[in-house]
């Protein structure tokens, strides 16, 4: 039975150390000893076990090379690693090599296996305090239910339970817009688990090489406590901080033609890695094997993952929403109550891609009395103040004078100047109050 527990680690972080671990009485500068040790601890690690044992020798001269220039003859050990980091990556030309001075992730690392601060024991604390990256959940206009992953963290016998909740929370949705953008990447498990909501059950979908072992494979899962998530529209958010696990999700995306990607290039990191312990307080992070997905016959190393709609970082969100409700709006079957919904929904979405602006004058000019209601002007913006009501400042939302109200999603004016027209999402007809 294969072993996918930690295939990826995350891309460029560092093991935080929990409460429980105790970092060893580690010296705050570097002696020449502690400096010589770990270099060697380190050439060691990447002669015998990185994935490419033709770069290996290429390493580890460019290690002895900084060496012999006194390019590590310094006493702060963040700068060591920061020094050791950028050689790693130049040689290997890997995103998963690097070097951290952390001396409460090499406490971890270094506790005997089966404690209760080894590192397993510490991944998993830290999975349970993220809610194992499942970190925000919403539903925006038009029933559109958003996810944003932060990271992908897995813990045994509990992750499974958090992602089922998460699952069963969009399946109620029109469409599905799932945030990967800035997540470094995590663990195996969570992406099949993951994925395995978006295909049927038993789809070959990775293959995972080490050297001359046996191939390891990576299959959809066949039962899903929360079921499958094949109908509604599909749109995961990307850019250059979704590296690692995360891309390897976006990969299965874009092979599986599973839906859209929205975003910019990810960060082109596919390499399997280890965080492993140097003395005398880092850890170091060395690619070991490499996925070959069952499409492509190959991986996103290096070349990152291509989004489907480009969009700027900030953006990704109102653009993927903007897609999923102009798609919603052309699906066959969409109830008149539903296409009130989208087309709602999307005119607050047009607006903050296409911002409407008006000048202070024109503003004043919609000042005044509405039947009960006031409209006044102050600090660039006008406000509404209705009796027993709180005052709702008005943001502009097209160029004919549609105004929404803060924090009221659901109901907006039209200023005309000569009258207000208050509409509700779920009345087809405005009601209009003569400016007195």
């Amino acid at each position: 039975m294969m072993s996918l527990r930690l295939v990826w680690a995350l891309l460029g972080a560092l093991i935080v150390c929990s409460a429980h671990a105790q970092a060893p009485p580690t010296p705050l500068r570097l002696s020449a000893a502690d400096r010589a040790a770990a270099l060697q601890a380190i050439a060691k690690i990447f002669e015998e076990q990185y994935v490419f044992p033709q770069l290996r020798p290429q390493i580890v001269a460019r290690l002895d090379a900084a060496k012999d220039e006194g390019r590590y003859d310094v006493d702060d050990p963040i700068v060591f690693a920061e020094r050791i980091t950028q050689d790693l990556r130049e040689a290997s030309h890997d995103g998963h090599a690097w070097l951290s001075f952390d001396p409460a992730a090499y406490a971890a690392s270094s506790a005997p296996a089966g404690s209760e601060n080894d590192a397993e024991a510490f991944w998993r604390r830290r999975a349970i305090r993220n809610h194992h990256g499942l970190t925000e959940m919403r539903i925006l206009g038009g029933n559109v239910r958003y996810l944003k992953i932060s990271g992908f963290e897995w813990a045994d016998d509990v992750t499974g339970a958090a992602y089922d909740a998460a699952m069963r929370f969009l399946k109620d949705g029109d469409a599905v817009i799932i945030d990967l953008r800035g997540n470094g990447g995590g663990s195996h498990p969570a992406v099949r688990y993951l994925v395995s909501h978006f295909m049927g059950g038993n789809v070959l979908e990775m293959t995972f090489l080490e050297g001359s072992k046996l191939p390891e494979q990576s299959r959809t899962l066949e039962y899903l406590p929360a079921g499958r998530l094949q109908g509604a529209p599909l749109y995961v958010l990307i850019d250059g901080g979704t590296a690692s696990a995360a891309e390897a999700f976006a990969y299965d995306v874009q092979q599986f033609k599973l839906g859209e990607l929205v975003g910019t290039r990810t960060a082109g990191a596919a390499n399997n890695n280890n965080l492993l312990p140097v003395t005398p307080g880092f850890i170091l992070s060395v690619s070991y094997g490499r996925p070959v997905h069952a499409v492509s016959e190959t991986n996103w190393e290096g070349v990152g993952v291509e989004p489907t709609v480009g969009a700027q970082s900030l953006q990704a969100l109102d653009v993927a929403e903007s897609l999923a409700l102009t798609r919603l709006e052309q699906a066959a079957g969409a109830t008149p109550e539903q296409l009130a919904e989208y087309a709602w929904a999307k005119i607050a979405v047009e607006a903050r891609l296409h911002p409407v602006t008006f000048t202070p004058a024109r503003l004043k000019s919609l000042a005044g009395r509405y039947g009960r209601a006031d409209v006044s002007f102050r600090d660039g913006a006008l406000w509404l103040t209705r009796p027993d009501r709180p005052t709702a400042r008005l943001s502009l939302l097209t160029a004919d004078g549609l105004f929404a109200l803060a924090g009221r999603d659901g109901v907006r004016v039209r200023l005309t100047g000569r009258a207000m027209e208050m509409l509700w999402v779920d009345e087809p007809t405005p009601r209009v109050f003569p400016r007195s």
